[in-house]
């Protein structure tokens, strides 16, 4: 009699083991970075969608760009939300990251703008116009400015241009190199800036309203979910991926951006 309740003590404690596991996996939430602005907002509604499939998501907010990248790969986040590839693919060949992009999430369209003047065409001669400082957003910036006729680039610049490429500046502008996130706030010190569109929208500027230039929407800057390389197979990420793509988190970048920023899956 013993020996038959000894056993069946072993076999439920294993099952009760086997059925609070997944639980206490979960007691440890997922840590995604996010930059300020439209990725957090958004992150929150994933947040919400994502714990309906019992998976738990703590945000963490950056204010740069460069850190997300730096604290992922050291193993202080699980993911994070809030470059595009170019930028990603960068980050990983200069600083040997063994990062991913797991998913596209949505798209910032990049635009001009300026409390001076209300078209490209009433840039003053050596006007200052500013860029983002960094490889693949300045670049991206050169290439709104060479769409809109302001300036030509080099035949072979490529999607990674910096001012050293510029083949042709009939208005001898001078391109001021800025971090991303401090253009909004020298608007007043430049004739014109070219944002991305996350730091515009965290700024209360609307591309589709405040830009006096925008960048086609259907271009190679969507935005990407990435993870540490050994992490792109795990459960959890699927899960990530399936709340980011829900249509209660494509509805509300519909309803709460507009235009200013599209879901790119």
């Amino acid at each position: 009699m013993k020996r038959r309740q000894l056993i069946q003590f072993i076999a439920a404690t294993s099952l009760a083991i086997s059925v609070a596991a997944p639980v206490l996996a979960q007691d440890k939430p997922i840590k995604i970075g996010v930059t300020a602005g439209p990725h957090a907002q958004i992150m929150e509604v994933v947040k919400k969608v994502a714990a309906k499939d019992g998976l738990q998501l703590q945000i963490i907010e950056f204010s740069d760009y460069v850190q997300p990248n730096a604290a992922l790969a050291a193993g202080d986040l699980d993911a994070n939300s809030y470059q595009h590839l170019p930028y990603l693919e960068a980050q990983v060949k200069d600083r040997g990251y063994k990062l991913t992009s797991v998913a596209y999430t949505v798209t910032f369209p990049m635009g001009v703008y300026s409390k001076k003047i209300k078209s490209l065409a009433d840039l003053k001669p050596g006007a200052r116009v500013g860029v983002p400082n960094d490889p693949t957003n300045g670049g991206r910036g050169l290439l709104l400015l060479q769409s809109q006729g302001v300036l030509k680039l080099k035949a072979n610049a490529g999607l990674k241009a910096t001012p050293l490429d510029i083949a042709e500046n009939p208005k001898k502008l001078k391109i001021v190199e800025l971090d991303a996130a401090q253009l909004p706030r020298s608007l007043g010190d430049l004739e014109a800036a070219v944002i991305n569109g996350n730091f515009a929208e965290t700024a209360g500027l609307n591309p589709t309203r405040d830009a006096i230039a925008i960048e086609d929407a259907k271009g190679p800057y969507a935005n990407i979910i990435a993870v540490r390389d050994q992490d792109k197979d795990k459960p959890w990420v699927a899960k990530l991926l399936k709340a980011y793509h829900s249509p209660e988190v494509k509805q509300y970048i519909t309803d709460q951006f507009k235009n200013s920023v599209i879901a790119a899956w």
